[in-house]
């Protein structure tokens, strides 16, 4: 079953330009690193799978920068259905393999919240020989990835948008009725909103913001130490959470739990940070969501549900 997808209201439009007027730089810069430690770490041969949906524009982003910066490598891109308890698509994975090395696929995702979807990604790739388990991503404030173009917490713009960010993509689905044996995972293309589509806007904004005559090798090599789920898990104890799933970390999950739904608490690390939660502070006081300040390390903010309908 899909979550019927309307046409953005204002709110949304409205957060998402002043988003991308305030953090397409940020975003910019994350994608250039991101696509450094991409190179470093595949070489010439580069096969970017992003993950539907999120992943779309980080994946072009990529290619985008790699195709200018690296004329002379090999840049491929696809988007692959991943669905939590079902799994990778497996057709996919095949057609991508047969066309492909698998040491140069290089999984591609927006940013990171607990990290359940690096799981089951890593899970599903244990029956693909030779394909690496990483993930890169633009924004890692989960500290679950090495392949980050930053661990900062901020509101990447897409994360404002739904279809009308993602080439009009609906999520995945797997239907027996609807999907053959041999067929991709479904989606809904939703042409009745092309009018509304920001995606190539979105694409071109941060692709504009990179400096291409700047080098983004000099970044924060860190190991990641999954500081981020334990922080997760403290949450969920403290506030007496039944379902570890029900903990939404990170300004753009935060976001987007406040845009689709009404959670039962906000938390935010400074409430007088209005460089990157004036806009969460705004959406919790229309709704009438209690905000409460709690010592986040890793998280600006993190949105708690606390029923199985407000998911």
């Amino acid at each position: 079953m899909l979550p019927l997808e309307y046409r953005p209201a204002q709110e949304y439009i409205s957060l998402y330009n002043r988003s991308l007027d305030e953090n397409a730089k940020i975003t910019a810069d994350a994608a250039a690193v991101l696509s450094e430690r991409i190179y470093r770490r595949y070489g010439s041969n580069i096969t970017l799978v992003s993950l539907a949906r999120a992943g779309t524009p980080a994946g072009i982003i990529i290619k985008r920068y790699l195709n200018r910066r690296y004329p002379e490598i090999n840049v491929s891109h696809y988007t692959i259905s991943i669905i939590r308890g079902r799994g990778i698509d497996a057709n996919a994975m095949k057609y991508i393999l047969a066309r492909h090395e698998a040491s140069s696929i290089c999984f591609v995702d927006g940013w990171t919240g607990k990290g359940a979807i690096l799981d089951t990604l890593r899970r599903e790739l244990a029956s693909y020989e030779g394909v690496p388990d990483e993930l890169a991503v633009l924004a890692d404030p989960a500290h679950i990835t090495d392949l980050c173009g930053t661990r900062e917490d901020f509101l990447i713009p897409s994360s404002c948008l739904n279809a009308t960010v993602s080439g009009l993509m609906s999520r995945t689905f797997l239907r027996s009725d609807i999907i053959g044996e041999n067929d991709f995972h479904g989606a809904v293309y939703y042409s009745e909103m092309e009018s509304e589509d920001r995606s190539n806007e979105f694409i071109d904004r941060v692709t504009d913001m990179i400096d291409f005559t700047k080098s983004y090798e000099t970044c924060d090599e860190s190991p990641a130490d999954h500081a981020g789920f334990e922080e997760v898990v403290r949450i969920k104890n403290d506030f007496r959470v039944s379902d570890i799933n029900f903990v939404k970390p990170g300004i753009g999950e935060t976001t987007r739990v406040l845009l689709r739904r009404i959670p039962w608490k906000i938390l935010v690390s400074d409430k007088k940070d209005k460089r990157h939660l004036e806009h969460i502070l705004e959406l919790a006081r229309e709704k009438n969501v209690e905000i409460q300040e709690y010592p986040l390390g890793c998280y600006r903010s993190c949105g708690i549900i606390k029923n199985l309908s407000d998911i």
